[in-house]
């Protein structure tokens, strides 16, 4: 049976810290759906259509990943995906306690386990809604997100 798990997230922007999640991520399971949550309470920087096409693009080599979008409960998504499994990342202490509540009600709906994976330290620093802010005030980020080879 193929291992695969779903990495949710709005991923608005995809940052470095999301990047080696997911590259680490590759070694524990076969293949990882990156899913990109359709949140109606956030006020998304870029178009759901720019996000999906970043990082499609940065994983135009690797067949192990896919991305898609979603509007449904993570749980649901994951069923249809087939993923067995969900991956999160960890960058603090703070973030604990969130997802592990949302883990233990996710395996409460369906058995899916989550996986947690911490963030390297250099990259703890580093938010999506902290590069949002950067960008707002025209800051450069290209040292917080992956960079593609064209």
């Amino acid at each position: 049976m193929k291992k695969i798990a779903l990495f949710p997230g709005t991923f608005d922007p995809f940052t470095i810290g999301h990047h080696s999640l997911v590259m680490r991520g590759l070694e524990l399971v076969d293949e990882i759906v990156i899913a990109i949550g359709i949140n109606e309470n956030k006020q998304s920087y870029f178009s759901m259509e720019k996000r999906i096409d970043a990082i499609r693009r940065l994983y135009r080599r690797e067949t192990r990943v896919r991305v898609e979008a979603y509007d449904s409960l993570t749980v649901d998504f994951a069923e249809k995906t087939g993923a067995h499994f969900i991956l999160r990342g960890i960058r603090t202490v703070n973030d604990f306690e969130y997802e592990k509540s949302i883990a233990d009600v996710n395996r409460k709906l369906n058995g899916i386990e989550t996986f947690i994976l911490f963030t390297e330290p250099e990259h703890t620093h580093i938010s999506s809604s902290i590069v949002r802010e950067l960008l707002r005030y025209g800051k450069d980020i290209s040292t917080f997100i992956p960079q593609t080879e064209e």
